[in-house]
């Protein structure tokens, strides 16, 4: 009888057990990365939007938002007097309700000759109120006055009333509206 010796296993390679790909499987970590990567990539996809908004905004023509509004007839406004006239905005949208009708002071003095004024104190932007027994524009807010021509006649206010311009046209008084009057940007 012969006697066969065992062959010796070979011992693994350390290559073999390499080629071999591990595998996975999809753990609850993982996903949850996933889902997490994901809502962060979208969130700031969101917020490149109005930053992209902000830096092409300059190569957008944008329409002045003044424009010339009429406040009806000159038979409406008696010489030497001064009236409250209201005007519609050019520039609402449909929710924005009675705060598109803007209220302006109008005062004719001879002919065709008007100031128009805004209703807001160069202070903080009260609505002034015309007393026409003292002749004088006076402020509920902070106590600011102004003279009939508009002027700042006491008070905290730094300057007159911000004025409209105006124009006469076909019997009709119009006026360059749409827009709220501050120092930076006079009406």
């Amino acid at each position: 009888m012969t006697h066969e010796e065992p062959v010796p296993k070979k011992a693994p390679d350390i290559a073999d057990e390499m080629a071999e790909p591990p595998k996975e499987t999809a753990s609850r970590r993982d996903w949850m990365f996933m889902v997490g990567t994901a809502v962060n990539v979208a969130a700031g996809l969101l917020l490149l939007v109005p930053l992209a908004g902000y830096v092409f905004s300059s190569f957008v023509q944008h329409k002045d938002p003044r424009d010339w509004i009429s406040l009806g007839s000159l038979d409406d406004y008696p010489e030497k007097t001064t009236r409250l006239a209201t005007y519609r905005n050019p520039f609402t949208r449909p929710w924005d309700g009675k705060t598109a009708d803007i209220p302006c002071w109008v005062r004719r003095l001879t002919g065709n000759q008007f100031q128009v004024f805004a209703i807001n104190c160069a202070h903080l932007g009260c609505p002034v109120r015309w007393f026409q027994p003292s002749g004088l524009f006076m402020c509920p807010c902070h106590g600011g006055v102004y003279y009939e021509d508009g002027s700042r006649a006491s008070g905290p206010p730094p300057r007159g009333l911000f004025q409209y311009d105006y124009k006469v046209e076909n019997g009709e008084l119009w006026v360059k509206g749409g827009e709220m009057p501050t120092l930076a940007n006079p009406v």
